[in-house]
């Protein structure tokens, strides 16, 4: 035998010799070990097979951070529930953190390929959450699920409920998929379920999230700086602050973009707010650009402000007046929005208030049909340093730079 085969031979026998083998079934179905924390056993399940099996009936509690990235071709069947704990002097120390607004996660789900779905429930045990920001609103507050770094990620058939901040980040993803998502954030106690936000979408591109429906206490859905081709459709939200675009421009030197974002056939009820744009103002702020940005098809029930763009978000009016905001919005349709305004001022059912400068431009509201309740009189139309197109634009009349 030549020396290149024995070598060849050789180094063959020695990789079969250390070869780990296929996982065994069991392995790959996660059960609750009494009393201790099934954050690593699942951890390992998803490392090592194709298909992990939460079960029907199991609940399985997390009490370490969940960090499952870099995976392929990876299917996680939540047929059970992951129940996060709520040990807050843990989590504040050891959640996986992000610069952006000072978030952190419990979990990052991220790399090629991979399903989360099983028609099972992800507990975030937010109840303690809710209680403890009551107390110090500079605590941060886990998000539940963060799709880090992903690509081809489908996140569907689940339940979720009790975020104790965000349910849903995406962060640096693309091509990722939410579809028939139940939502619902409740507190038990006097303190509220404060920015439980439904998806955020954070420098990704090309996100579909559709057929849901989400009970929280913010947004429905937030796009966040630097999310672009995003479809957001058939959604129920109720209690929130509405479909969102922002807030952008918010710290200097960042340059925000939000592009390419079709939103259509939404519920809102309860809500403070229906279809938003909002942008900072005031000094030391960054600036940006909202452009092809539709509204469609919106239903309406007692919603505070039903269709805004707020280019004061967060800023004094004063201020507002002294720096501008440097972020541009143009290109924007609100279309087909129906239903009834309920805010303090409950007689203006639409705010379209721009800086000047033209910072708006291609303003468009069409077949717009919005009613105050019957004790508010007519229903109010506002605007501000923009001209409106389309052929609701008659329901603003003139916008001056004073409103």
């Amino acid at each position: 035998m030549g020396i290149v085969h024995l070598v060849a031979s050789t180094l063959a026998a020695l990789l079969s010799a250390v070869a780990v083998p296929s996982p065994d079934i069991a392995d790959c179905i996660v059960r609750r070990a009494r009393g201790r924390d099934d954050g690593p056993a699942f951890a390992r399940a998803v490392e090592r097979c194709e298909t992990v099996v939460v079960p029907k009936g199991e609940t399985i509690v997390i009490a370490t951070a969940l960090n499952m990235t870099g995976l392929r071709d990876k299917h996680i069947s939540m047929e059970g529930t992951i129940k996060f704990t709520d040990d807050i002097t843990y989590w504040t120390g050891n959640a996986f953190f992000f610069d952006f607004q000072n978030q952190s996660t419990f979990w990052l789900l991220g790399g090629h390929n991979v399903l989360l779905d099983g028609g099972g429930t992800l507990d975030g045990s937010g109840q303690a959450w809710y209680d403890a920001f009551a107390q110090n609103s500079s605590l941060i507050r886990p998000i539940t699920l963060t799709v880090f770094n992903g690509q081809h990620i489908t996140v569907r058939d689940i339940t979720q409920i009790n975020s104790p901040e965000w349910f849903n980040f995406v962060y640096g993803s693309n091509n990722v998929l939410y579809d028939n998502l139940h939502i619902n954030a409740v507190s038990t106690s006097n303190n509220t379920i404060k920015n439980t936000d439904g998806w955020d979408i954070y420098r990704s591109d090309s996100v579909v999230i559709k057929n849901s429906v989400v009970n929280n206490g913010d947004d429905c859905v937030s796009f966040k700086p630097n999310a672009t081709n995003i479809l957001v459709s058939s959604l129920q939200c109720n209690g929130s602050h509405g479909i969102s675009v922002g807030s952008l421009g918010q710290y200097p030197g960042i340059y925000d973009i939000v592009e390419n974002v079709y939103s259509t056939n939404i519920t809102m009820s309860n809500a403070q707010n229906g279809a938003r744009i909002k942008a900072w103002a005031g000094p030391n702020v960054g600036s940006g650009i909202v452009k092809n940005i539709t509204f469609n098809g919106f239903l309406e029930e007692n919603v505070d402000n039903p269709v805004v763009i707020d280019q004061c978000y967060e800023t004094d009016a004063a201020l507002c007046a002294q720096f501008p905001s440097n972020t541009l919005i143009q290109d924007v349709w609100f279309d087909n929005i129906s239903g009834t305004s309920s805010g303090a001022d409950k007689s203006v059912v639409a705010s379209l208030a721009c800086s000047p400068d033209s910072r708006c431009s291609n303003v468009n509201v069409n077949n717009v049909s919005l009613t105050p309740p019957p004790q508010d009189g007519m229903a109010t139309y506002s605007c501000q340093n923009l001209n409106v197109s389309g052929n609701a634009a008659r329901l603003f009349g003139t916008c001056s730079s004073t409103g």
